[in-house]
Formats: C-alpha cells, sequence, structure tokens
C-alpha cells in the first residue's frame, strides 16, 4: 500500500507530517529522519483500531482485508 504523506517544516524547528488518506493521522519529528520513523509508527497505529471499540451486532459481520 502507498499512501501519500505532506511534510511541513514547524514553525519552531523540526518537521510534522499529515497523512490525507487516514483522517486525524499526524506526526512530528525534530529531525526528517526521526519524522521518517514516526509516520510509519503513526500509520500503523491509524490502522490498527481495535474493532471492539464499535458497535457490532449479530446481523453484522466482520471483514479483514490486506492492502
Amino acid at each position: 500500500m502507498k499512501l501519500k504523506v505532506i511534510i511541513h517544516q514547524a514553525e519552531e524547528g523540526g518537521f510534522w507530517a499529515e497523512v490525507p488518506a487516514i483522517l486525524g493521522c499526524v506526526t512530528q519529528g525534530e529531525t526528517f529522519e526521526e519524522l521518517l520513523s514516526n509516520i510509519y509508527e503513526a500509520v500503523e497505529a491509524c490502522l490498527s483500531v481495535d474493532i471492539a471499540e464499535h458497535e457490532v451486532s449479530e446481523k453484522d459481520k466482520i471483514l479483514e482485508v490486506a492492502v
């Protein structure tokens, strides 16, 4: 899977990034290398939402897909 990431220079120094395809997926880093590492962690965290947080009835089905 490929995702576009928008990287910004922070006014106070360092960088911050956002992943437009994943609502609320943002991260920051003091260096560009730290930012890159944090982007992978942020995407993984945003995509690993626990299904228990959602209401699922007996009529619903849960499907896992690889992308």
